[in-house]
């Protein structure tokens, strides 16, 4: 469907297709997997995955209020996607770490995204996937 705006600039046309990347890999996980995970959620997932980080270290991190990390946090718990450790010799401070069916729903989404990624490339070529690569990845500031 075309858009009927005139008057879309470059931020808009980001923004729109990053939402229609989203919407197709929430489609893809959603007809895979029962669980159902946010945007935010994914976030968190990609900071653990790999490492055993703190949860002060993963409020750092993500753009959300300190209380919106831990209601995510227990969230994931709550699905079976990540364990939460007390720090030895400290109740107060915990670290998080991914379950078996956490890291596996991390690597099928990673799968899932690197399939998108082909057929982006597909469709607007190779040569022309790295210019925009580059680009997304340079400063803008």
């Amino acid at each position: 469907m075309e858009n009927e705006r005139t008057d879309y600039g470059l931020l808009d046309d980001i923004s729109d297709k990053y939402l229609q990347l989203r919407k197709t890999i929430e489609e893809m996980w959603n007809s895979s997997y029962n669980v159902a995970i946010t945007s935010t959620e994914w976030q968190i997932l990609s900071l653990i995955y790999g490492k055993k980080p703190a949860i002060a270290e993963i409020t750092k991190k993500v753009d959300i209020s300190r209380q919106a990390t831990h209601k995510n946090i227990k969230l994931l718990h709550s699905k079976g996607l990540i364990t939460i450790y007390n720090v030895e010799n400290n109740n107060r401070n915990k670290y998080l770490e991914l379950t078996s069916f956490g890291e596996a729903c991390y690597l099928d989404s990673k799968s899932m995204k690197e399939s998108i990624e082909k057929d982006i490339v597909t469709k607007i070529g190779p040569q022309n996937a790295e210019i925009l690569k580059n680009i997304l990845q340079m400063d803008w500031n």
